[in-house]
């Protein structure tokens, strides 16, 4: 993983980590473990991830993410599962929530300067 690389040999050029379905634990067994050398990432970091995600339980997710204090940001899509796909019912389309995505990464990398 590309934070895990970042806490051994920082690269100069890296600004920022962007995590898209940000795997914290494995299915139906939350746990911190994953996340743990997070800490020791000096950057800032947006996490991704679906509100349906069996590998990021959102409440656990949230309190794990929210450790890194400002550097941490998470972005829940509303439905979405760990390849953001969402149900037909929701309303959407997997284009609209792609292109949501695509928004608030943009928005996010400008808040940083990035």
């Amino acid at each position: 993983m590309t934070s895990q690389a970042q806490t051994i040999d920082p690269l100069p050029a890296v600004a920022g980590l962007i995590f898209l379905g940000f795997p914290l634990h494995p299915a139906g067994r939350p746990s911190p473990e994953r996340a743990a050398h997070l800490l020791d990432v000096a950057l800032p970091m947006l996490f991704v991830h679906g509100s349906k995600d069996a590998l990021a339980y959102p409440d656990f997710f949230r309190r794990s993410v929210g450790r890194l204090g400002l550097l941490g940001t998470v972005i829940e899509i509303e439905d979405a599962d760990h390849s953001f796909r969402i149900p037909k019912k929701s309303g959407r389309t997997e284009a609209e929530v792609l292109d949501g995505m695509l928004d608030t990464i943009a928005i996010w990398m400008l808040a940083w300067q990035l």
